[in-house]
């Protein structure tokens, strides 16, 4: 089997957190879990220093601002600054809580990273501006007449206006599921700080011409289509932006529409059965006329996919600072475009004085692996595509989407009607271990996928929680076969390696697990690693349960040796998903460091220990692996 290539060096970055919360199952089990493993099995394959693993607190935004509010009604006393601290210390506990083994955790408004993030944002707008691709332009924003304020991203509600869209929630101009529109498109907005409907004003923001990089974001498409780490819903996702701009309306009404004077020229799809059909326009100036148009004739209708100029600034008061211009000096950046380069802010804030992120970011030797969740594609895809080809013509990020973690047969969310267990909820009914293999195994690659946590869903019932299923493989299998080599050796005397090879049968298929293992990883394929080591340590403790039985003393020698080698294998391999089990291992076996370090994955204990080496002595009922619920 051919084993795969890897950069020199690499950056792994988790989709950032909002700053007016504590973690829920979604951010550990959908994202970090994944992201870890990653990093650590890249620490092991690339060496130490060759890795870096950041994300941070997404800090600003009005749903930032709103937390805040609550949480003064509620008795809170700080600033918004301390807001923002408390669950930024409360979310890095949690990650920690979890053996996210992060190089660094940061906040985009808080400490050294922010001041790093806030001047490289001013950096960004700056070569933004030099692209050519910039511009201050007037549009409608949300005004609550009731507060007398201007109402920015999340204190508005409504309907998504893009044909097809199946989100529950839309806000101002985005809705959850990512899609982007002009504000005066929501549909049946209302002010969630009044309850009333708001009405429009006109306020300047700075634009990025977007569209002007659908070539770019199409050859990245063409790259993604023929790159195997490319996700499906990733290629997907894109393509559907890659349409013309399109307005959606009902087939009863074409002729109507095409009677009306002065109406661009449009492209009609109007398939049999369908009871909405498509205008195709050139291009989205033109759409805009024919929207104005129908708008002034009350035909409803609804937009299609496509790119849009993103927004870039908001007047939103709590917000890293747009530097000032002539025609505006008073704007803060949008969260959505500032946190896409927060995580290379966190990735200077890592290196220090003497390093350069572009080492990390740009150069050729290294690649950047960017885990979110599906929703955030068009940000983390498109718009950085777009984006990052105007900063200079930065390389295209490995965007590793997953799909959704449902809770139950439901999506779940903080913000939604389903409230989803906190990631510390959690751990009062799971270790973390159980936790990070029962997620690693989710195949979030390919589909959403339930979770149902019995202990917390029916903690009375006493059926088998699904949960535990891929943790049995640690607190089972593994600690069974772990457990039983030690007590046997120390039953033959003393604690000392067996002296002798390592049969070849052993030695053969401990190497092609480990190349599958690197070929799956590489790959970006967590569950096959599972069922992969699934049956690898299944088979060893098969082949124990037969070996074990024999009188010949030199056979079971030969036993204790294959076997030591399965776990000295086993525990590289996991430990990627199962850190603290493994060092367990790690330490009664007295392997050095090398025992993860890929350069030495293939060679057996006795080549990675003194002769004469003693393990550490295996007390009576120890096990290396534990859970918190009967198996």
């Amino acid at each position: 089997m051919t084993r795969p290539t890897f950069p020199k060096r690499a950056v792994i970055t988790g989709g950032m957190p909002y700053g007016e919360k504590q973690l829920h199952f979604g951010h550990i089990g959908g994202v970090f879990v994944q992201a870890d493993i990653f990093a650590r099995f890249l620490r092991c394959r690339l060496g130490e220093d060759n890795v870096i693993f950041v994300s941070g607190t997404d800090c600003y935004g009005a749903g930032v601002v709103l937390g805040y509010e609550k949480a003064v009604e509620g008795g809170f006393a700080g600033t918004i600054h301390d807001f923002v601290r408390r669950n930024h210390d409360l979310q890095k506990a949690t990650m920690d809580a979890y053996g996210i083994s992060l190089n660094l955790y940061a906040a985009s408004a808080l400490d050294n990273a922010g001041e790093i993030h806030a001047a490289l944002s001013t950096e960004v707008f700056n070569q933004l501006v030099r692209s050519g691709h910039m511009s201050l332009s007037s549009a409608v924003q949300f005004y609550d007449e009731e507060r007398g304020v201007f109402l920015n991203g999340r204190q508005v509600r409504g309907r998504c206006p893009i044909q097809g869209c199946k989100s529950d929630i839309a806000y101002a101009d985005e809705c959850s599921l990512g899609h982007q529109y002009d504000p005066s498109q929501l549909i049946a907005p209302i002010s969630v700080l009044s309850g009333q409907a708001p009405v429009q004003r006109e306020v300047k923001n700075w634009y990025f011409d977007l569209p002007a990089y659908t070539d770019h974001v199409g050859t990245l498409l063409a790259g993604w289509e023929g790159d195997p780490l490319a996700r499906d819903v990733l290629t997907r996702v894109v393509r559907e932006f890659m349409r013309k701009p399109s307005i959606f309306v009902k087939r009863e009404l074409l002729d109507e529409i095409a009677a009306i004077p002065a109406m661009p020229t449009y492209e009609t799809i109007a398939e049999e059965g369908k009871v909405s059909a498509e205008l195709i326009f050139a291009d989205l100036a033109t759409r805009e006329v024919a929207v104005e148009l129908l708008s002034a004739k009350s035909i409803r209708y609804r937009t299609g996919k496509t790119l849009v100029p993103l927004r870039i600034s908001g007047n939103l008061e709590w917000g890293v600072p747009v530097p000032p211009t002539e025609e505006a000096d008073d704007l803060t950046f949008w969260v959505w475009p500032e946190s896409l380069w927060a995580p290379i802010s966190f990735t200077q804030t890592v290196l220090g004085e003497d390093g350069d992120w572009r080492d990390w970011w740009a150069s050729p030797d290294a690649r950047v692996y960017q885990f979110i969740g599906e929703d955030n594609i068009y940000f983390y895809a498109i718009a950085q595509g777009g984006l990052w080809s105007a900063l200079g013509g930065l390389p295209a990020t490995t965007v590793v989407p997953n799909h959704h973690l449902l809770y139950g047969k439901s999506k779940a969310s903080s913000s939604g009607e389903i409230k989803p267990p906190s990631a510390d909820e959690l751990l009062e009914h799971y270790t973390p271990e159980q936790l990070r293999m029962h997620f690693f195994n989710a195949s979030l690659g390919d589909k959403s996928v339930s979770f149902e946590p019995l202990s917390v869903m029916n903690p009375d019932s006493t059926a088998f929680d699904p949960v535990l299923n891929e943790g049995n493989l640690l607190t089972n299998v593994f600690n069974r076969l772990v457990r039983s080599a030690f007590y046997t050796l120390q039953k033959l005397g003393d604690s000392v390696y067996p002296d002798g090879a390592v049969s070849a049968d052993t030695v053969t298929r401990a190497t092609d697990t480990i190349i599958t293992y690197e070929n799956h990883m590489a790959n970006l394929r967590f569950d096959r690693i599972f069922d992969l080591l699934n049956i690898y340590l299944r088979d060893a403790n098969k082949d124990w349960s037969v070996r074990s039985k024999s009188e010949d003393a030199e056979e079971i020698r030969q036993l204790l040796r294959d076997t030591f080698h399965v776990i000295r294998t086993a525990a590289a391999l996991l430990w990627p998903v199962a850190p603290q089990g493994c060092e367990m291992i790690a330490e009664h076996l007295g392997a050095p460091v090398t025992l993860w370090d890929w350069e030495h994955i293939f060679r057996p204990l006795d080549q990675l220990l003194s002769e004469g080496h003693e393990f550490k002595f295996l007390e009576p009922r120890v096990d290396f692996f534990v859970g918190k619920r009967k198996e």
